[in-house]
């Protein structure tokens, strides 16, 4: 059943037949992480193309003056790492969330690419997707304001039900929005007053995606 459920979700994916997605299928290779689990490090030999199936992930940079900054955020149906030839990671690679993933070798992925034309077609759009999805992500940088943008990013984790589980650290929260640590506590701290969120153990269970939703400007 879980191998129908991975074809199902590839042929959505990729707009592709079920057998081409049965196809790329055998060269994917099925991955579950916890949250806060470190895929790779900045520099390292990229080799693997990986699909997010679910959770999260997110990349994060060192740069010359030793600040963390995060680079992009990646979420279900979107891939990253090397593609189509093996290359070196330009950032740090963290899982948010649990995480679950298809990974294949970044030569063979696009060496199938390159014999059907289905699945080259699938990959055109679904890097045409995460450009647009990117661009969106910049322009909520440029326009929200700090509290705005930690909000916005609350509502990226809000799963089924209004929980997000685990409870986002406030540092990676701030690094996610581009702001401070201390902004980033304090736009939470609002939200637990007025009722809108509240601490449940380790979830963090939103009453109201509305509300939350009102104050991203």
């Amino acid at each position: 059943m879980q191998k129908e459920h991975h074809i199902e979700a590839l042929e959505a994916l990729l707009h592709c037949s079920r057998p081409s997605a049965a196809l790329l299928l055998d060269i994917l290779t099925v991955k579950s992480y916890e949250a806060r689990h470190i895929l790779a490090r900045q520099g390292d030999v990229s080799r693997f193309c990986w699909l997010v199936v679910e959770g999260n992930i997110t990349t994060h940079t060192l740069g010359i003056d030793g600040q963390r900054q995060q680079l992009a955020r990646y979420g279900p149906g979107e891939f990253f790492g090397a593609y189509p030839d093996v290359t070196h990671h330009r950032a740090e690679v963290e899982t948010s969330t649990a995480t679950l993933l298809l990974r294949a070798e970044a030569e063979k992925l696009a060496h199938l690419v390159r014999a059907n034309g289905e699945l080259a077609a699938g990959m055109a759009q679904l890097l045409a997707r995460q450009l647009d999805l990117a661009l969106d992500r910049m322009a909520a940088r440029t326009t929200y304001s700090a509290a705005g943008r930690v909000y916005n990013e609350l509502m990226k984790l809000v799963a089924d039900g209004g929980e997000i589980n685990p409870t986002p650290q406030i540092t990676t929260l701030a690094l996610s929005a581009n702001t401070t640590r201390e902004t980033a506590s304090r736009a939470i701290n609002v939200l637990i007053r007025r009722g809108i969120v509240s601490r449940d153990g380790q979830s963090l269970i939103v009453h109201s995606s509305r509300m939350l939703r009102d104050l991203i400007v």
